[in-house]
């Protein structure tokens, strides 16, 4: 903690935000005066917040995946995540805790226990995993009325935007006021993102983060994600990360790009010394090819994740993979042979980062392991052919449930209790009737 203890008297810091990420990828945790923070070491928060399903219910197998008598996890903060809180009006600070059981364990059911879980492969092989999130996401008009659509927000000219707008400056130029406190915010939180563009939808963006460390970059996506909505608010509208949050408007993915680095010779293994794919490469995209199916519900862990799984709406529907190819849904960029990597084209952005890429670095594993050969990259475009993937959350948990690969990698108990929580969520949403359902059935049926 001394190194905690020196940030914050520093930066003359009054006041902690001690958080962790939940199953969904939200911060929950605790507000602490500095001097009580710094008492506790941390800290304890119950259990049960890992297992609670983003309408706030519990598990549909709670007692069986947690003590039921709401038993505390101890809490260890990482130095490495401490920023400021630059939205909050006293000097703030917030960090993201380890999760450990009382017998001083990382606690298998928190997400970033998952995710350090699968790195802790890596390392034992000698590797170590580079990523680039890119994170899409919309800003739209307050919505107090969930009966109501979302429309997207309007910027400085007080117009809505009528055509497709993909990397349009001036549609970006549109929103610089928000754009300009977001990027104050992230720089005074050291948030390593790149560049900002405006996607196809209406008030569309994507922005980039500079590649490096997998859990440093999924801390950073948590962040961000927070940061985005404070920003959002102090300019009078929200932000969302819904995966498909309006009808006529294409989906919101984080595609996850990633190489591998061998820690002895720092060179990146996916390319041979020609700039030639190498064969751990073709591994590592044959495992993507063979465990996504399993692994979607990952990439895709809300009911509305799967609206964006269509044909012709600009995501990916099969397995197929190709070079330099947006279409599909695994794409190798071109680049020279340090920079060889796969983008995962799969992820919403309404997934847990730490879920999301976890995941893909097991599957990428798995197939590097049992040296699984990848079909011949795609010159066309798979949207004109079959889907392929899951279509609804509950296929998706289906499929990961036939998965005892993946089981193991991600931990047994931490995929019997995100089963739990996802079905619970898919439970609750399918006893809602929509407006399509009365419409079009109520008297025609």
């Amino acid at each position: 903690m001394e190194a905690v203890a020196r940030f914050l008297k520093e930066r003359g810091i009054t006041e902690v935000e001690s958080t962790l990420p939940d199953m969904t990828g939200n911060a929950r945790g605790k507000f602490y005066p500095t001097k009580k923070f710094l008492a506790e070491k941390g800290g304890r928060i119950p259990e049960t917040l890992l297992v609670q399903t983003v309408t706030g219910d519990w598990a549909s197998n709670h007692d069986d995946i947690v003590d039921p008598t709401d038993k505390d996890m101890f809490l260890v903060p990482d130095p490495n995540t401490l920023r400021v809180v630059p939205w909050a009006d006293e000097p703030t600070a917030q960090v993201i805790n380890d999760c450990y059981t009382n017998k001083g364990e990382l606690h298998p059911l928190s997400s970033r226990s998952v995710l350090r879980r699968v790195l802790a492969l890596y390392e034992k092989e000698g590797l170590r995993p580079v990523i680039a999130p890119e994170v899409e996401f919309y800003l739209i008009q307050p919505n107090h009325d969930p009966d109501y659509e979302i429309k997207p927000a309007t910027g400085r000219s007080g117009r809505a935007e009528n055509a497709r707008q993909s990397y349009s400056i001036d549609a970006v130029n549109e929103f610089n006021p928000v754009i300009d406190t977001l990027y104050a915010y992230c720089d005074a939180q050291g948030l390593d993102v790149d560049t900002l563009i405006h996607e196809s939808g209406a008030a569309q963006m994507e922005i980039n983060f500079l590649h490096g460390d997998a859990l440093s970059l999924a801390d950073q996506v948590f962040v961000f994600k927070r940061t985005l909505r404070e920003t959002a608010l102090k300019h009078g509208i929200y932000s969302t990360f819904m995966a498909k949050p309006m009808q006529k408007e294409p989906g919101s993915s984080m595609h996850i790009h990633q190489s591998l680095i061998d820690v002895n010779t720092g060179k990146n293994i996916f390319a041979n010394e020609d700039g030639s794919y190498s064969e751990k490469f073709m591994h590592y995209i044959g495992g993507l090819q063979k465990f996504t199916g399993n692994a979607i519900s990952f990439y895709a862990p809300n009911v509305n994740s799967y609206r964006r799984f269509a044909p012709e709406i600009a995501a990916p529907i099969n397995m197929n993979w190709g070079i330099d190819n947006r279409t599909a849904g695994l794409r190798v960029p071109e680049a020279v042979a340090e920079a060889t990597r796969i983008e995962n084209r799969f992820p919403g952005a309404d997934c847990n980062p730490y879920l999301a890429i976890a995941a893909s670095l097991a599957c990428g594993y798995l197939g590097m392991k049992g040296n699984i050969k990848p079909s011949e990259p795609t010159s066309g475009s798979p949207d004109d052919e079959t889907v392929e993937i899951a279509r609804t959350l509950e296929e998706g948990l289906r499929m990961l449930e036939e998965c005892p690969e993946l089981t193991e990698i991600m931990g047994s108990s931490f995929v019997e209790a995100y089963i739990g929580v996802k079905r619970k969520e898919f439970e609750t949403f399918h006893e809602v009737i929509s407006s399509w359902e009365r419409e079009f059935l109520l008297l025609n049926v």
